[in-house]
């Protein structure tokens, strides 16, 4: 009797029964395990012809790959050596213009110190033309202030007036034609004493301006001080020209009308902008205010006049020498015309002496050649 071994589900499992079923999974495990194992092998054979045709195009990649490699390494070599001559061409083409460049720099920092030299030299000679100009400027300084000084002083004044018009007249009028400081008939000694031709009484200058008079109208710091400067100027203008009315002007003697010298060419021209009524009394007292440029035109008259009179005065004197000259001059073409006579002579005789030696050169030359007979028309010529 076979042994019960369990009961599953009302059904006795016997260890035969237990036998053919563990039989039975053992095949059915088998059976699974051979196909687990086939589709493993399956799948690893597919995995390896996969790997297989991964490798291969793996290697047609590295292989093409490897040719671009190639391709491109010829191609970079090729492009280097482009690059190299190109950079060595741009390299030279650089140096070129750099030197090129380099050289025209040169010449023109050349050509800029050049002009910078020249110029430098022009400022030093404009320079010390300035420095000569402002050492005039201060010596003029010097001098202006000198001549401040000088007419500070009343004293000095009057000479720097008296210099002045005796440079002026000086220079003007030859000697001989002026007095300084001469008598009159009456007595009276005047700056000047200009003698005019022909006898005519002479003209009277006078130097001493009241330049004191004008100089406080100058200095004058308010409305009050200038009025009362100015009709102090005034007084003192109508006193000296009174005074030169009364003490120059003498009939016969001097001229009808006597010059009062201003030193200045500006206090001149103020007087007569700013003091028509001094002018004019002073004309109606034939007294004329003159500057120093008025005074040099007016010198130039006489001396104009006095030439003219030297002129006619030696007039007769220059006819006569006109007339020595003509007939100087009839000699010299007398004898300009004996000398043109001696001269047609002397080509007369130098022409017979021509023909005279050409004849005997003739005979020469006949003598040398043998020829003893002449011909008669030869003879008959001569």
């Amino acid at each position: 009797m076979e042994r019960v071994l369990f009961t599953l589900a009302d059904t006795p499992i016997t260890l035969e029964t237990a036998l053919i079923a563990a039989a039975g999974l053992f095949g059915l495990l088998l059976l699974a395990v051979l196909a687990l194992t086939w589709r493993t092998a399956q799948q690893r054979a597919a995995e390896a012809e996969r790997e297989a045709a991964r490798a291969a195009e793996t290697e047609r990649h590295l292989a093409d790959v490897m040719r671009l490699q190639s391709e491109m390494t010829g191609r970079m070599q090729t492009m280097a050596e482009i690059f190299g001559r190109g950079t060595t061409n741009l390299a030279q083409l650089v140096n070129d213009r750099l030197d090129a460049q380099g050289q025209r720099v040169g010449q023109a920092i050349q050509e800029t110190n050049t002009k910078t030299t020249e110029s430098l030299s022009k400022l030093h000679e404009r320079l010390a033309v300035i420095d000569r100009a402002q050492t005039n400027i201060t010596q003029l300084s010097s001098e202006v202030v000198s001549l401040q000084q000088i007419l500070s002083n009343k004293q000095t004044r009057g000479a720097f007036g008296q210099g002045r018009m005796e440079t002026i007249v000086g220079d003007g009028l030859a000697a001989g034609s002026y007095a300084f400081q001469t008598t009159l008939s009456n007595g009276r000694r005047p700056d000047c004493v200009v003698f005019m031709p022909n006898g005519a009484p002479a003209l009277v200058i006078d130097a001493k301006f009241p330049l004191e008079s004008w100089q406080r109208i100058t200095e004058a710091q308010s409305p009050e001080e200038l009025k009362l400067a100015t009709a102090g100027f005034r007084s003192d203008v109508a006193v000296h020209v009174r005074a030169i009315s009364e003490n120059y002007l003498i009939a016969g003697e001097t001229q009808d009308t006597a010059f009062m010298f201003v030193p200045s060419e500006s206090i001149f021209a103020d007087i007569h902008e700013r003091f028509e009524d001094v002018v004019q009394r002073a004309i109606r007292a034939r007294v004329v205010i003159v500057s120093p440029s008025i005074l040099m035109l007016s010198i130039q008259v006489v001396q104009a006049l006095l030439r003219d009179v030297r002129m006619r005065e030696e007039a007769h004197k220059i006819q006569k020498e006109v007339r020595e000259l003509l007939l100087d001059v009839g000699r010299l073409d007398e004898r300009v015309r004996k000398l043109q006579t001696h001269f047609q002579q002397a080509n007369n005789d130098i022409g017979d002496i021509l023909t005279s030696s050409s004849k005997v050169s003739r005979r020469g030359e006949r003598i040398e050649a043998m020829e003893f007979e002449e011909p008669r028309e030869r003879l008959a010529g001569e």
